[in-house]
């Protein structure tokens, strides 16, 4: 595992790595503070320096369903904060597809996976809200009140996560936890429009079923907002 002060992002130098042939598999790098820390849709990710578990993943082989990891990482996120807050969350602590983590429907922790055009390698970043969180997101210190540093939790989110990408029920436990399942959803598509409907499951490939009431359609990907049980 390397560890940095400071870089533009941990998903682009791992990435570059990865295309260099220098980081070997299942490479981590974290840093104290990124300056061009990217969530999904292009969102800016920010915080002070130090104050929050910023971190990626490098696979240079990557499974044929690459959501696979993802889930992985979001359920090991879930399962190392309850490891280290010592008791089961359920209730409080959830996911959200495609691969938020939400406390009280707050959110904590985002992921990103992108793959390398050169060499097919995925890199999955977390960026999870410990000691600080924007304006409406949630945090550990303030939400749960854990005092835990970075490098502890990501610890634990390892642990978690190797045994998670060797279990053969992994989509299971990431569904067991998936909020977003069983509500009514608001969808805002890549290509404009939106989509309201009940989320009634994830498919094999881990795409989001929705019935909108007239067909049921699988998505990719979608800006999601949960706007009440079914």
């Amino acid at each position: 595992m390397w560890e940095v002060i400071e870089t533009g992002s941990t998903n682009a130098d791992l990435l570059a790595w990865a295309d260099s042939g220098t980081a070997p598999d299942r490479s981590v790098l974290r840093a104290d503070h990124q300056t061009a820390g990217r969530g999904r849709l292009d969102r800016r990710w920010d915080a002070p320096r130090g104050a929050n578990l910023l971190a990626s993943i490098l696979f240079l082989e990557p499974p044929s369903v690459p959501t696979m990891l993802t889930q992985a990482v979001g359920r090991a996120a879930l399962d190392s904060i309850e490891t280290v807050a010592e008791r089961d969350l359920t209730g409080r602590l959830a996911l959200k597809w495609p691969n938020d983590l939400l406390l009280e429907g707050r959110k904590l922790s985002g992921v990103l996976a992108q793959r390398s055009v050169r060499t097919g390698a995925v890199v999955v970043g977390l960026g999870l809200n410990i000691a600080w969180a924007p304006e409406g997101a949630a945090s550990l210190q303030h939400d749960l009140g854990l005092e835990v540093t970075p490098d502890a939790l990501l610890d634990e989110l390892l642990r978690h996560l190797d045994g998670l990408l060797r279990a053969p029920d992994l989509m299971a436990r990431y569904r067991a936890r998936l909020s977003t399942l069983g509500s009514r959803v608001r969808v805002e598509l890549p290509a404009g429009g939106v989509l309201e409907g009940v989320a009634t499951d994830i498919d094999a490939d881990g795409r989001l079923l929705v019935d909108d009431g007239t067909a049921v359609v699988a998505l990719d990907v979608g800006d999601i907002v949960h706007l009440r049980p079914a």
